[in-house]
C-alpha cells in the first residue's frame, strides 16, 4: 500500500495490526469495530458487548508522541494512514477521539496495574493516553487465508462436530498428542490453534509448528486437525483469555472448546459477592466449554494416565512440566520418549544445535546397527536412532 503522504500517519506495532485484523475477519464478534467512548465505558463497566460476555472495551490508543500528537489535532472525517515497521498497512477515517486512563486500562485486561506483572510491563510501553475509533481497513492476508482454509474443511468433510484446541505445546509432549487424540475421537474436526506470542520464551514459532504438522501427518487421519497459527496479542492475556479464545473459536466454525483442567483461567473469582467461574461469564456464547483432566506417566500402569482413573500415588507419576522438558532440550539432552516423541526431540535439537558433531557420518556408522549400505544421514536421523539405542533394554 503506497503512501499518499496528504494524510496523517498513526504508527502501530505488530500486536495492534494483528488484533486490529483479527476484529475485521470477525473473529471476536459481535465486536467488529473500534468502540467510541461511551460505548468503551459501558462494557469496561458491564463486561458485556450485545448481548455476549466481552471482558474489556476494543480501542486503539498507540503510545508515542507522535501519535498523541496526531490524535490530539485530527479532525472528524479525517483519514489516518495506519503505519507499521515503515510500511502503510491499513486507514483509519476518524469519527472520535477521547482521553482514556492507562492504569484503568491495564486493570481491566489484567486485573492488576502493577508494573511488576509481565503482560502489564509489555502493555504498559505501548499504551498511549488518547483513543481513536471509526471505520478502518488494515491488510493482513494471514488470518483472513486461514479462516477460509478451516471453513472450506469443515464443508468438505461436512463435518458437524467441530472441536478447537487452545495450544502452546512448548515443547509438544505426549500429554498434547493424548489431549488431541482425545479431542479427535469425538469430534470430526479438531481446529488446533498454535499460540504464536510476540513476547515468546521457549522454543520459537516455527519449531513448535514444525513439530506438530509432523506429528499430524505421520501419525493421525488426514485432514482431521487443522493447525492454525494464533497470535496471541495482549488481548488474549488476563484472566479474561478463555472468554476471548470461545469467540474466537466460535466464529472460526467451531461448537466446542477443550480445554485441561489445568489451565491458567479457570480459578474462580468474586463478583458481586458471589463466586464466579469462566463457565459462568460465557455462558452467554455459543459454543460448549469442555474439560480434559491432565495426563501423567504411570510408572505403575506404564502409560499415560488421568488422575481418575489412576489407582496409584502422586509418587509414581511422571508430569509432563514444559519448563522441565525445555531445560533439558536447551541443555541439548533428549528427553525420554515417554515425555517426548523421539521424532519430535530430534527435529528440536537438530534446530537449536546445528552442526553439532564434527564427523556425524562417521559417529553415525560407528554407533548404529546398518546393512552395510552407505547412506548420508542428518543429524535429525541420527537423534532418532540414538533414541532407539537408549531404549534397548537387554542390558539395562
Amino acid at each position: 500500500m503506497v503512501s499518499s503522504r496528504k494524510n496523517r500517519q498513526l504508527f502501530i506495532d505488530g500486536e495492534a495490526l494483528s488484533t486490529l485484523a483479527l476484529v475485521q475477519e470477525g473473529l471476536i464478534s459481535p465486536v467488529t469495530k473500534l468502540m467510541n467512548q461511551a460505548k468503551a465505558l459501558e462494557v469496561n463497566e458491564t463486561q458485556m458487548y450485545k448481548g455476549v460476555p466481552y471482558p474489556f472495551a476494543f480501542i486503539l490508543a498507540p503510545s508515542g508522541k507522535r501519535n498523541e500528537a496526531s490524535l490530539r489535532a485530527v479532525e472528524k472525517g479525517e483519514i489516518l494512514e495506519l503505519v507499521n515497521e515503515g510500511k502503510v498497512v491499513g486507514t483509519l477515517t476518524v469519527d472520535e477521539t477521547y482521553e482514556i486512563d492507562p492504569e484503568q486500562r491495564l486493570k481491566c485486561i489484567y486485573g492488576t496495574a502493577d508494573p511488576s506483572h509481565p503482560g502489564v510491563q509489555n502493555t504498559m510501553k505501548r499504551l498511549g493516553k488518547v483513543a481513536v475509533n471509526g471505520d478502518y481497513h488494515v491488510e493482513y492476508p494471514l488470518i483472513h487465508s486461514h479462516l477460509t482454509r478451516v471453513k472450506e474443511t469443515i464443508k468438505e468433510q461436512n463435518a458437524k462436530n467441530v472441536s478447537a484446541l487452545m495450544l502452546a505445546a512448548n515443547p509438544l509432549n505426549r500429554a498434547h498428542e493424548r489431549m488431541i487424540r482425545h479431542t479427535l475421537e469425538q469430534s470430526d474436526v479438531v481446529v488446533l490453534f498454535l499460540l504464536k506470542p510476540f513476547h515468546n520464551k521457549g522454543l520459537r514459532f516455527d519449531i513448535r509448528y514444525d513439530a506438530i504438522i509432523s506429528f499430524i501427518e505421520n501419525f493421525l487421519p488426514a485432514n482431521k486437525v487443522l493447525v492454525v497459527p494464533m497470535e496471541n496479542s495482549y488481548i488474549f492475556e488476563g484472566y479474561n483469555e478463555l472468554i476471548l479464545d470461545a469467540l474466537v473459536a466460535k466464529n472460526c466454525g467451531c461448537n466446542r472448546l477443550v480445554i485441561g483442567k489445568n489451565h491458567k483461567a479457570l480459578g474462580l473469582f468474586y463478583d458481586e459477592n458471589r463466586l464466579n467461574s469462566v463457565f459462568d461469564s460465557s455462558k452467554d456464547i455459543d459454543i460448549k466449554i469442555t474439560t480434559i483432566e491432565p495426563y501423567v506417566y504411570c510408572n505403575k500402569c506404564r502409560t499415560l494416565v488421568s488422575n481418575r482413573t489412576c489407582p496409584h500415588g502422586q509418587h509414581h507419576h511422571v508430569h509432563y512440566h514444559s519448563p522441565s522438558i525445555m531445560q533439558l532440550l536447551e541443555a541439548g539432552m533428549m528427553p525420554p520418549s515417554i515425555l517426548v516423541r523421539r521424532e519430535v526431540s530430534a527435529n528440536i535439537l537438530s534446530t537449536l544445535f546445528p552442526d553439532r558433531f564434527k564427523h556425524l557420518q562417521e559417529l553415525y556408522d560407528s554407533l548404529m546397527p546398518n546393512d552395510g549400505l552407505m547412506e548420508e544421514h542428518s543429524e535429525e536421523d541420527f537423534y532418532v536412532k540414538l533414541m532407539g539405542l537408549y531404549q534397548t533394554n537387554s542390558l539395562t
